[in-house]
């Protein structure tokens, strides 16, 4: 489709919408605030939709002015122009799909369904337009010939290779079709996220009698008082199904039957023939996505997503992922049988099930180690864990992290930052948002309002779900959620330290099954036992975290990893199975597939994939195909921080090397180039095995 029927389809979305004069909308400009960060308090529920109309008008003219200009195509005419085509869409969706996440609500919820096909159309009008495309074409058949930096030809490369994935090379009645299935994906993400979020907002376990909550902890039955006298009914307890609340209910409620009941309903998202069911969704979404491969000549989704990966097909996923398996499900095995004989010593006759494996669990920590999670958590006060994984970077990158006022954000829970290099200079914003709500999804992430690009700094931001405070208790993590704190920070840093020369390399543009290596490897510092004594403080006394404490967090640190990798395994070979079918029937019964999926596995009852088919938020996203990454991101993060293990892990050198060779390059090298450049050596399995308690 060409420039002009483009500019057509965009008249008809101005009737759609309501377009407010251009001197009323903060969009339109760069924003005129401290550091450029967006002006949240003036951006109105009015402005999203004429603003994404202004954008793709403005990027259709751009792309108008390389399709028209008179001079031959060059890398700086046309890739780059290209690459800076889209300002006020950058902005506004930075801001638009980061509250549509974070903070959503009907009105936004509404919006985003409205301009998915929009958007859709938008993005095939650009890499289906047959004049532009022969622009790029006419660039990268003389690659070789042109004297580009790497980082050049990493652009160029993938700007190719965009366009060919999406169409450029079909005939017209395929590329017609091609639009129609990215249409109808584009809607269908959103509903079936959409239909999580109502599901996970609506659901609560009331409980009224005092006794059922025998075995919780006290903050935590005192944040339940709080959840249901929120929701109208004061007087009661009500558990959800955020992990801050499903968690620590099933790991200390001595009720069975309310153990089952809670985790029967999280099991079952998406999947209780409702209006909120996911089933229809996934099946149309996975038939679309096979049409689609084929289409563009590959066997099934999974192959032609896994071209653009370090992986590169799904021969070398499933094998590393079976190979993982056989270390894994042995010891899962091993695991149960330990948590059905502490059951057995009660003399109840009971049998373990699902919704008993984090309560057994919790007590043979106790047994085994001595350590119960409730012993640990006074020491892990948000604000101290958050400020020892700022200390962290200080002393491994040189950066600080000051807290900043006068930057407006989208919520009272957010708190801003400026990040600075060792010689004072600016690297960034960094905003954090920390607390569920109801406008906020499962998870966490981080992403963006502004990449870096040359001179222009990143604007970044991670969004979790850790347990909020209660009363005069502060918000006192898990171990689990300092490492996901962590985690996040490192994703922060990938962003933050980018140091790339255009928009399309910056940042986490990397790989799929290379964005995880900063993350990951991030999260090994939050136990170090030099690390633990930086932050690791007791909320109430002030007393640092004893060494016999530590000592017992470090004796368990691979104690129940056999559940952990095979839950995380079977998502990632549910995912790779719903992806790797060459046809897809209208009738495909996704609950049934995935039985029989994990069936031929030999999956034991008592643990479901970490992500069933009707509620993996991931495989909707950007991880379909790819939630493999994980766990092949965690070879390499394991096998990397043995670097720093080698040479001591504040050592400036070996950090030097990380930063200069990953955080800072994004996907401006191949990706095994950039590991290998920074490790000396291909990536070994071992570490992972050994930190996992597999070998």
């Amino acid at each position: 489709m060409n420039i002009k029927k483009s500019v057509i389809i965009l008249a008809a979305s101005c009737m759609m919408y309501a377009c407010a004069p251009k001197a009323d909308n903060p969009f339109y400009t760069e924003y005129q605030t401290p550091f450029g960060t967006p002006p949240f308090d003036e951006i109105k529920m009015e402005h999203y939709e004429p603003a994404f109309l202004k954008g793709i008008q403005e990027q259709n003219d751009l792309i108008l002015a390389i399709v028209n200009n008179p001079e031959a195509p060059t890398f700086d005419n046309t890739i780059v122009a290209l690459d800076n085509s889209s300002p006020i869409l950058n902005r506004v969706s930075a801001v638009f799909y980061g509250l549509a996440g974070a903070e959503t609500n009907d009105d936004i919820t509404a919006l985003s369904m409205k301009l998915a096909p929009v958007m859709s159309e938008h993005s095939d009008n650009i890499r289906l337009n047959p004049a532009l495309f022969a622009k790029v074409n006419a660039v990268y058949q003389q690659k070789d010939n042109l004297g580009l930096t790497t980082e050049q030809q990493q652009l160029l490369d993938k700007t190719y290779k965009g366009f060919v994935r999406s169409g450029a090379n079909l005939n017209a009645e395929q590329q017609e079709r091609l639009r129609e299935i990215n249409k109808e994906m584009s809607t269908l993400g959103l509903t079936f996220s959409n239909n999580l979020l109502n599901t996970d907002n609506e659901y609560k376990l009331f409980v009224e009698n005092e006794a059922d909550l025998s075995g919780l902890p006290q903050w935590f039955i005192q944040s339940a008082a709080e959840e249901a006298a929120n929701a109208g009914e004061p007087g009661k307890w009500a558990f959800t199904l955020r992990n801050a609340s499903r968690l620590p209910f099933l790991q200390y409620a001595d009720n069975r039957d309310l153990r089952q009941q809670l985790f029967t309903a999280y099991i079952n998202r998406g999947n209780n023939n409702d209006k909120n069911d996911n089933k229809e969704v996934i099946t149309k979404m996975v038939k679309l996505r096979l049409e689609k491969a084929q289409m563009l000549g590959y066997d099934n989704f999974a192959n032609f997503v896994l071209d653009n990966t370090m992986a590169k097909n799904s021969d070398n996923v499933m094998e590393f992922l079976n190979n993982l398996w056989a270390y894994a499900l042995p010891k899962a095995k091993a695991e149960a049988a330990d948590l059905q004989a502490m059951m057995d010593k009660e003399g109840k006759g009971e049998k373990l099930e699902a919704w008993d494996w984090y309560y057994y669990t919790e007590k043979l920590r106790a047994e085994k180690y001595n350590l119960n999670e409730e012993e640990v958590k006074p020491y892990f006060q948000i604000e101290n864990v958050v400020a020892g994984a700022f200390e962290v970077a200080n002393k491994v990158y040189g950066i600080t992290f000051t807290p900043i006022e006068g930057i407006q954000t989208y919520h009272p829970d957010v708190d801003v930052y400026e990040v600075t290099d060792a010689d004072g200079s600016h690297i960034g914003i960094f905003y954090t948002d920390f607390h569920p709500r109801p406008g906020k999804r499962f998870g966490a992430w981080m992403s963006s309002f502004r990449k870096q690009q040359g001179e222009v700094r990143p604007l970044i931001y991670n969004v979790c779900n850790f347990t909020k405070p209660v009363g005069d208790t502060p918000s006192l993590l898990t171990l689990d959620e300092v490492e996901t704190l962590y985690h996040e920070l490192g994703h922060g840093l990938h962003g933050l330290l980018s140091n790339c020369n255009y928009y399309g390399v910056s940042g986490t543009a990397v790989a799929r099954d290379f964005v995880e290596l900063p993350s990951q490897i991030n999260e090994h510092w939050s136990m170090k036992p030099e690390v633990l004594k930086m932050y690791a403080k007791h909320y109430q006394t002030g007393e640092v975290i004893p060494d016999e404490l530590i000592q017992k967090i470090l004796n368990q640190a691979t104690f129940n990893q056999g559940f952990m990798t095979t839950e995380l395994l079977a998502a990632s070979l549910l995912d790779m199975n719903l992806h790797n079918l060459t046809s897809v029937d209208d009738n495909l019964d996704v609950v049934a597939f995935e039985e029989e999926a994990m069936n031929k596995l030999g999956l034991i009852s008592q643990i479901p994939p970490r992500y069933r088919t009707t509620y993996f938020n991931h495989i909707i996203g950007g991880y379909a195909a790819g939630y493999y990454s994980y766990l092949w991101a965690n070879v390499l993060d394991n096998d990397a921080f043995e670097a720093f293990e080698e040479n001591g892990i504040f050592d400036q050198e070996t950090a030097k090397k990380f930063r200069q060779n990953v955080l800072e390059r994004g996907g401006s090298e191949d990706p095994m180039v950039l590991y290998k450049n920074f490790r000396g050596a291909d990536p070994k399995l071992d570490a992972m095995l050994k930190n996992r308690g597999m070998k």
